[in-house]
C-alpha cells in the first residue's frame, strides 16, 4: 500500500492549494455561506412555493425570486412608497390583462405609465372584442386579405380595430375642446368603460392615474387623429393632448411622495418617463434621491446600450435610482415572469396597504395622502 507522500493526488493538492490565512479563510466561508438547492417539485403546491424555491436556485430563476422579494419589501415598507408601474411590450395580446388589472384592484400599484398600444388593446377587449390564438408561421399575405392583424402568435380582427379607433374618435368628440394630459384623458375614458376586467376601467374606479406619454403612437392616437381631421374639416375646436403636461403632472407625484418605488415590465418610453420624473424634481427645487425600490423584467440586454436593457446600476449614475436602493432585474419575458411575481405576492397574503388619494385641480396635484 502506498503511503500518502507517494500519492500523486496528494501532490496535486500541494501544488495547486497553498493554504489560506485566517482572514482569507473567514472571507471564503462568508462567500460560500449560501448553498444552492435543487428544486423539489414534490414540495411545490403553489406559485408562492415555486418562486420561493427559485430563490435557492440560480440563473434567471433566482432573479425572478429576487424581483418578488423586492416587490414584497416595497409593499411592506412602513413609509408607504408610491409605486410606479411602467408597461411596455404586447402584454394584453400575451394574456396579462387580468394580472395587470388585479395589481390595481389589490392595491399593488399607485401610478401607471404605459405605451398607448397596451391601453388600446385593453379598450378593444372592453368593447367586447377578442384576441385569438394564431401562429407565427401563418401566411401573412392571406391574413391581410382577410383583414386579420398578427401580433407574433396572436390574432386580432382588423374590422374590430377600426370600430375601436372610431369609438375613440367619437369619445373625443364628446369632450370639452381644450387641453388635456394623457392622465386626465385616460381617466375620463376609463370612466366610460363598464368591463370589470379592464385596466383603464379599474384604474378610474380607484383613482389610480394612468399616463401614456406616447399616446399618439398607438391606435388611440389613430382615433384621435380621426377626431382632429373631422374637427378641422368642420371648422370646430378639438381636444389637445399635451405631452409636456404629462411631465409636469408625473413629476409632482414623484416630488410629493415620501418615497418612490418602480416596477418596469419591459422597458421603452414608460421606463424612461418614470425615471425622468426623478430627474425633473429639480424643477420643483427637490432632489428625491431616486427610487428606493425597483425591479425590472425584460428580454432586452445591457450590451446593446439601449434603455430597455440598461441595468438598474446604470440608473444610479443619473440619480434615478437611489445609491442604497433595493433592486433586482430578471431577463425573462413578461408573460412568464410577471404572473409568477404577482402570483407570489397575492399568495403571500400581505397586510393590505391603504390606498393613496390624489386630488387634482387641472394640472396641479393639490394633495396626495393615504
Amino acid at each position: 500500500m502506498k503511503n500518502k507522500k507517494e500519492d500523486g493526488h496528494s501532490k496535486l493538492e500541494q501544488i495547486y492549494f497553498k493554504g489560506l490565512n485566517k482572514k482569507e479563510q473567514k472571507e471564503k466561508r462568508k462567500i460560500l455561506s449560501r448553498p444552492g438547492e435543487a428544486i423539489d417539485l414534490s414540495k411545490v403546491n403553489s406559485i408562492k412555493d415555486l418562486v420561493t424555491a427559485f430563490g435557492k436556485m440560480s440563473i434567471q430563476a433566482r432573479r425572478i425570486a429576487e424581483c418578488a422579494t423586492v416587490y414584497e419589501n416595497m409593499l411592506k415598507d412602513s413609509a408607504r412608497p408610491t409605486i410606479f408601474l411602467g408597461l411596455a411590450a404586447p402584454l394584453i395580446a400575451g394574456g396579462l390583462r387580468k394580472v395587470l388589472r388585479d395589481m390595481i384592484e389589490f392595491n399593488l400599484v399607485d401610478v401607471i405609465v404605459s405605451t398607448g398600444a397596451i391601453l388600446y388593446q385593453d379598450l378593444y377587449q372592453a368593447l367586447g372584442y377578442k384576441h385569438y390564438l394564431g401562429s407565427p408561421e401563418v401566411d401573412d399575405n392571406r391574413l391581410r386579405e382577410l383583414s386579420i392583424n398578427r401580433i407574433y402568435d396572436t390574432l386580432v380582427d382588423d374590422e374590430k380595430f377600426i370600430k375601436s379607433d372610431t369609438w375613440v374618435g367619437k369619445f373625443a368628440d364628446g369632450l370639452e375642446p381644450r387641453t388635456y394630459s394623457s392622465r386626465e384623458f385616460l381617466y375620463l375614458l376609463g370612466k366610460k368603460i363598464k368591463d370589470k376586467n379592464s385596466i383603464l376601467g379599474t384604474a378610474a374606479k380607484y383613482g389610480v392615474p394612468v399616463f401614456s406619454p406616447a399616446l399618439n403612437d398607438s391606435s388611440i392616437g389613430i382615433g384621435l387623429t380621426d377626431h382632429y381631421h373631422l374637427r378641422k374639416q368642420a371648422g370646430k375646436p378639438r381636444i389637445i393632448i399635451d405631452a409636456i403636461r404629462d411631465n409636469y403632472e408625473l413629476t409632482q407625484l414623484t416630488v410629493k411622495s415620501k418615497k418612490t418605488a418602480a416596477i418596469y415590465v419591459a422597458g421603452g418610453i414608460p421606463k424612461n418617463f418614470i425615471n425622468d420624473s426623478v430627474v425633473m424634481g429639480y424643477i420643483f427645487g427637490k432632489n428625491t434621491g431616486g427610487h428606493s425600490y425597483v425591479f425590472q423584467v425584460t428580454t432586452d440586454v445591457p450590451h446593446w446600450g439601449g434603455l430597455g436593457g440598461s441595468t438598474l446600476e446604470e440608473a444610479k449614475s443619473w440619480g434615478k435610482v437611489s445609491k442604497k436602493a433595493t433592486k433586482a432585474m430578471a431577463f425573462v419575458e413578461a408573460t412568464v415572469s410577471l404572473p409568477l411575481i404577482v402570483g407570489y405576492i397575492l399568495q403571500k397574503k400581505l397586510k393590505p396597504r391603504k390606498r393613496l388619494m390624489m386630488r387634482w385641480k387641472n394640472d396641479i396635484l393639490k394633495e396626495i395622502r393615504i
